[in-house]
């Protein structure tokens, strides 16, 4: 089943974030390898898709996973957490419908 990874970031979490993003994606690539990543990536923190110094607030994931436990073990487990990038993340089944 699908699942959607929705994290907020702290207040000023670029530094953070690229202290570890290589890990991050890292791990998002092998979702993609295995055909399990649907779509990823940030929300930037103004409406720029290379907002600079202003950094993002959260992140975006799709992808498949056995179980929403399995998912947010995986959610749980990104660099991003262990970095105090994110504040929280919320994981829920997600329905595609289009397209």
């Amino acid at each position: 089943m699908l699942y959607a990874v929705i994290s907020q970031d702290v207040e000023n979490s670029l530094e953070k974030r690229m202290s570890v993003r290589p890990a991050h994606v890292e791990r998002l690539n092998i979702l993609k390898d295995e055909g399990r990543l649907i779509l990823a990536g940030p929300h930037p923190a103004i409406d720029n898709n290379e907002p600079g110094e202003a950094g993002f607030t959260g992140s975006l994931v799709v992808a498949e996973f056995d179980s929403l436990e399995d998912a947010q073990a995986w959610a749980n487990a990104d660099p991003y957490m262990a970095s105090g990038a994110y504040a929280n993340v919320i994981v829920k089944p997600f329905k595609k419908v289009l397209p």
